[in-house]
């Protein structure tokens, strides 16, 4: 059974995509996840702080993707093009991800204002959203420090920023494949590209 804060967190998703965040209200959120208003303020201290943990929440679950993607079975080329392929569907599914991603934001999207320093926040998930989403550039690296660490282990000795390159690239291809797909082509194609050019890359990863 899902707590009071994912039941809030997933009442403002569903909120989102139904309206505007400025037309999405804090009493009809709590009323949806079926607990007091209080409470809703209690976990997130503002609306803002609800947006933060909304987009905080958005980003935790892609890199969870990508880690089950590049704990999956296969080698290198395997193991990235389902990175792509997680990457892909994200991006096309979620509007957070798409804009934490790429930093597009529209009016519908719960943007948050700039991060809080020090947050006064008594719920410790809600001090962690407090500090404010990564940056499109940020999250990329994340992505690609966690495929050169899942990618390197238990390989022969490799080339750390060879390795890097390889993952970058892959991601960005996705993400490009993600926004602006191939006329006539799915995303299929993006992931295919992706396989191909890694195993074509002379590196170690290779």
């Amino acid at each position: 059974m899902p707590t009071a804060r994912e039941a809030l967190l997933d009442a403002a998703h569903a909120a989102l995509a139904a309206r505007p965040w400025a037309a999405v209200r804090m009493v009809d959120v709590a009323a949806a996840a079926g607990v007091s208003r209080q409470t809703l303020y209690n976990e997130f201290g503002s609306k803002d702080g609800l947006a933060r943990a909304l987009v905080r929440r958005a980003a935790d679950r892609y890199l969870a993707g990508v880690d089950r993607a590049l704990g999956s079975a296969g080698g290198t080329s395997d193991r990235l093009a389902a990175t792509a392929a997680w990457t892909v569907r994200a991006v096309r599914t979620d509007t957070l991800v798409r804009a934490l991603l790429t930093d597009c934001w529209s009016e519908r999207l719960a943007r948050p204002e700039a991060s809080v320093r020090r947050s006064a926040a008594s719920v410790p998930a809600q001090r962690r959203a407090d500090a404010g989403p990564p940056t499109p550039a940020g999250l990329l690296g994340q992505v690609r420090d966690r495929a050169v660490a899942a990618l390197g282990e238990g390989r022969p000795p490799h080339d750390p920023a060879a390795l890097a390159r390889t993952c970058e690239l892959a991601l960005r291809l996705a993400l490009s494949y993600a926004l602006v797909p191939a006329p006539g082509g799915g995303a299929g194609d993006g992931v295919r590209l992706v396989r191909e050019i890694v195993d074509r890359l002379s590196d170690p990863a290779a």
